[in-house]
């Protein structure tokens, strides 16, 4: 009876040892694919940062007056947007349909472009970039931080 009991007790104790065992290296494996998920994002979002440096130069609200009169000066925001107050002088060409009407800008002619916080002008620049603009400028900040003349209807 002594030994039946211990010899129980070891093959519960081995089947333990074996079920967390087989857990820890699968869990082991998890870590793996989401560190390498990880890694993958960073190499991603850094490519990204490396490609949007290279299509568009921030400028401040000052260089971008400077030079917005001479340039082409487009609003990427929705119409809504545009509709509630944008730089006067500027054009609405929404970034949902540029695929469309991006021809509507010349490309021998600097683009100033400007959203409301600067994410969806610098997708905008990166595709112009594709296809052949090469002076791009975008405002730093995006309209919410401007303090220049500005027309609402």
């Amino acid at each position: 009876m002594k030994y039946i009991l211990t010899n129980t007790l070891n093959c519960g104790y081995t089947f333990f040892y074996n079920v967390n065992r087989e857990r820890g290296e699968q869990f082991v494996e998890y870590l793996y694919i989401i560190a390498a998920g990880l890694f993958g994002l960073i190499v991603y979002f850094l490519v990204s940062s490396f490609r949007l440096k290279k299509a568009v130069s921030g400028l401040t609200q000052e260089q971008f007056i400077e030079g917005y009169r001479k340039a082409q000066l487009v609003d990427v925001r929705e119409p809504k947007e545009y509709d509630g107050g944008h730089i006067l002088g500027a054009r609405n060409i929404p970034s949902s349909q540029m695929r469309q009407r991006y021809k509507e800008i010349r490309s021998d002619k600097p683009v100033y472009l400007y959203c409301q916080n600067s994410a969806r002008s610098a997708r905008t620049a990166l595709f112009l970039k594709k296809k052949g603009y090469n002076q791009i400028y975008q405002l730093q900040g995006g309209f919410r931080q401007w303090t220049g003349k500005i027309k609402a209807k």
